[in-house]
């Protein structure tokens, strides 16, 4: 079994799933640090390049090789569950945590971070607002169990994920 943490950017996917693996005996991988490497270039440059089209290809081969592994805690990109087949395959391999945050925590926790494309350029809460409009149900139908990160610290949310896991 695999635990995938997924969730809009900045809600702490890789942050709490540096923590959670090693509390469950499990390797952690982060989707989008793996499509780096296929890609040999950052993300954002990745979609200035191939556009968000050409970078979901790449997200899509990746998530197809990692739920061949078991053991895994995985952090996906944020828009990676927004393509049903990575849903499938991956609800295949195991348990679908969602973690959330409000719009301005997300924004106090990825303003100095140059590497989120969508979020570039003026008015950043107005878009991350309309971004987890348009993904929270897709979000929720993907969800085995969600947990909220808002001003909790990573290792609370690990632990909080850890003792769902037993339920689940």
């Amino acid at each position: 079994m695999n635990v995938v943490l997924f969730g809009f950017m900045g809600v702490g996917k890789t942050t709490v799933g540096r923590l959670l693996a090693p509390r469950l005996g499990y390797l952690f991988v982060d989707s989008d640090t793996e499509a780096e490497q296929e890609l040999g270039m950052r993300i954002s440059a990745a979609f200035a390049q191939l556009g968000e089209p050409g970078f979901r290809a790449v997200e899509r081969r990746v998530i197809r090789r990692l739920v061949k592994s078991d053991r895994l805690v995985i952090a996906l990109g944020g828009g990676a569950v927004l393509d049903s087949s990575n849903v499938a395959v991956l609800r295949g391999t195991g348990k679908m945590i969602l973690l959330t945050a409000s719009p301005e925590e997300i924004s106090l926790r990825t303003h100095s971070d140059s590497n989120r494309p969508l979020l570039a350029g003026e008015n950043k809460i107005g878009r991350i607002k309309n971004l987890m409009s348009e993904r929270l149900e897709r979000y929720l139908a993907a969800a085995d169990a969600v947990v909220d990160t808002n001003g909790v610290p990573p290792i609370r949310v690990a632990e909080a994920i850890h003792n769902r896991l037993e339920v689940l």
